[in-house]
């Protein structure tokens, strides 16, 4: 567990925390001098019951609020500190507003120095304190008395905090990347670079390669150490000290942070939802220029409104923060804001979109997007977003709530999430993934009925037509997956059914009403051209002319060099392929057990077999082939062929018998 001290200068934190562990937090020698703390100090302490608990003491001074804001990082607990003599002072109000603000709702408070009041001024104080914390998310807190001098409640509070150890639940390690918050860094000498903090998410092994983060300096973990032990491994929750090789002191400082490679992906821009102090004394007007604390990190910004204009005092609102400089920010940070010249603590806030765009921030679909980020669950704000938006991008959607590719795997199966694409990957709904392929069929239908010259639609037109919010390049992907299936064909951005034909022509049209019976009638043979031309009476040219537009929208396949035959020929056959090889132990078939099956010469059956490699049905592996795809969304469903012949058969004939019929299962006519 981790413990932070807040409360005005001169106090008694850090006479607290040297009494509970035994260590005085003050290292510097102007700290010694001046008898305040300055900058942050740290001390460990065990409890009795052997939990281990990290102490983190702010300086109290209005000066150093940013070195105080730094150490509040990613704390458990808030220790406030409240001198019995002075009261509730400037400093204690402004500390307490800070936790609030960073929704710190675990803490003691403390009122120290009792020593030097009576009965009576123990009580005033005590009401001074209650009153402080009542509107805030430390509300109801026990108040401890203690005296660093006569050592009365020392006791007491090392109890309250050993049983808030207890009860305090372990951060989430699972599923996420490492995450480490640098609040200092020094160099020791013979070991090099070494880097103070607080672990935020993840775990990380002696050995690993990280990122710095903004800078992108990749690291490697030399060695690791809790308190005074080195150990193998750190995880969420704990300080520690990483000793790191491959960066300088001077290249990494405190705001910096210590990331997986995947979550290392600096920003500029921000989305959030931000509080304001009711004691502000001016609303927040676009263009305001404001400190950021984020993290251990303290840089400048400015607001943009995304809804509505100035903010008021006490208002709660939806901004976008520009930075002067990149942060690694990711969703659900806390932060702080304070005013340009760093006096007064403004409000604060949470990151929902730490990958926030320039464009479009008062578009009615962005408005949705951070509402359903306004949630801390990556399942509730991936299915609010599925809802709500035309398509997410999982890429940054991963990076964003800092979850690694096996719990993201998993939360897309629970949300019967289709993903479409690869750089970047947007995610639909299962269910519009299919109603989308479902709407360019009919879109592309209407568009050659009213447009039959033409070679088919724009992929853009179509884009605009069946899905306008979906990004261009993910509609693409999308299309081409829709294409992958045979249902449809581009190329060089145009769309169209398989079976339009531009170029047809009432002449095509009759000539195919006397092809295409002979085609059925035929089925496996597969005729060469020179025969289908003597049976329709036409040229060979004029016919491998047809039959190759034909090819080209799908409607038939050419085998070997001259032979054609239909689309749900060819998935017959492939069914036939898919039956051998699922019946086969090691899932694969030879060529002669396809030529056995099909009943069929040697030469075509090998014929028949490179067509399917070719359509991607099959593939072959040496002397052998096995199934490469599902032949169903290349060529349609079919029955296996089956050979029927006459009663009392008992051996397949050597050549093709003209009593044999094939069956294929396939109704309709000429298309």
């Amino acid at each position: 567990m981790i413990v932070a001290t807040a409360g005005h200068i001169d106090h008694g934190k850090t006479r607290l925390v040297g009494a509970i562990t035994g260590v005085d937090t003050d290292r510097l020698p102007e700290e010694k001098a001046r008898g305040i703390s300055i900058d942050l100090g740290f001390a460990y302490w065990t409890s009795a019951r052997g939990a281990l608990i990290g102490f983190v003491d702010v300086p109290g001074h209005e000066r150093f609020v940013r070195n105080m804001l730094a150490g509040v990082c990613g704390i458990d607990l808030g220790m406030v500190v409240i001198a019995a003599d002075d009261g509730v002072m400037p400093q204690t109000i402004e500390h307490v507003q800070i936790l609030d603000l960073l929704c710190i709702r675990r803490g003691l408070a403390v009122m120290s120095k009792v020593d030097r009041v009576d009965a009576r001024r123990r009580g005033e104080v005590r009401s001074e304190i209650t009153a402080l914390l009542g509107g805030t998310s430390m509300r109801g807190l026990d108040i401890l008395e203690v005296s660093t001098v006569t050592g009365e409640g020392i006791d007491a509070v090392k109890e309250a905090l050993s049983r808030a150890a207890d009860t305090m639940e372990t951060r989430v390690c699972g599923g996420r990347h490492f995450r480490f918050a640098v609040d200092r860094a020094f160099g020791v000498q013979g070991s090099g670079t070494v880097v103070t903090g607080t672990v935020f998410s993840g775990e990380v092994k002696v050995g690993a390669r990280l990122r710095v983060s903004p800078s992108g300096a990749v690291v490697r973990v030399r060695g690791l150490r809790v308190q005074e032990s080195f150990v193998g491994f750190v995880r969420a929750g704990q300080r520690c000290a990483m000793n790191l090789a491959g960066v300088a002191v001077a290249d990494v400082a405190r705001g910096d942070w210590i990331v997986g490679e995947a979550i290392h992906l600096p920003t500029q821009r921000i989305d959030a939802e931000v509080v304001l102090l009711p004691g502000t004394h001016a609303a927040l007007t676009p263009a305001t220029r404001v400190h950021l604390h984020l993290g251990a990190g303290d840089v400048l910004a400015r607001i943009v409104s995304i809804v509505g204009n100035a903010i008021a005092p006490g208002a709660r609102a939806l901004i976008q923060l520009v930075l002067d400089q990149p942060v690694s920010a990711l969703h659900g940070d806390r932060f702080i804001l304070r005013d340009s010249a760093a006096q007064r603590t403004l409000g604060g806030g949470t990151v929902l979109d730490p990958f926030a765009r320039a464009t479009r921030r008062r578009m009615p679909g962005r408005a949705a997007a951070l509402a359903a980020l306004a949630t801390s669950s990556p399942e509730d704000a991936l299915r609010a977003l599925l809802h709500d938006t035309a398509g997410v991008d999982l890429d940054r959607f991963e990076v964003m709530f800092n979850i690694n590719s096996e719990a993201a795997h998993a939360l897309y199966g629970d949300l019967d999430v289709a993903i479409i694409g690869s750089e970047p990957r947007t995610g639909i709904p299962r269910e519009r993934h299919a109603s989308w392929a479902s709407h360019v069929h009919a879109h592309l239908s209407q568009f050659h009925a009213w447009h039959p010259a033409a070679h088919g639609m724009q992929v853009k037109d179509l884009r605009d037509a069946v899905a306008p919010l979906l990004s261009l390049p993910a509609f693409e992907s999308f299309i081409q997956e829709v294409a992958a299936s045979r249902r449809i064909g581009v190329k060089g951005g145009v769309a169209r059914l398989p079976e339009h034909d531009p170029a047809a022509n009432p002449a095509d049209r009759v000539l195919w009403e006397r092809l295409y019976p002979l085609l059925v009638a035929a089925e496996i043979e597969a005729p060469r051209v020179q025969e289908l031309a003597r049976e329709v009476g036409v040229g060979e040219r004029a016919l491998r002319d047809l039959l190759y537009r034909r090819r080209a929208t799908g409607a038939v396949y050419r085998i070997g060099e001259d032979r054609f035959c239909l689309r749900s020929t060819l998935a017959a056959l492939a069914a036939t392929a898919a039956s051998l090889a699922q019946s086969s132990p090691t899932g694969t078939f030879t060529a002669a057990d396809f030529r056995d099956a099909i009943e069929m010469g040697r030469n075509l059956a090998i014929e028949i077999l490179e067509c399917l490699d070719n359509v991607g049905v099959t593939l072959r592996v040496g002397d052998e082939r096995r199934l490469h795809h599902d032949y169903v969304p290349l060529l349609g469903a079919s029955a296996p062929v089956v050979r029927v012949r006459d009663k009392g058969s008992t051996k397949p004939p050597s050549k093709p018998d003209p009593r044999v019929q094939v069956r294929t299962g396939r109704k309709g006519g000429p298309s």
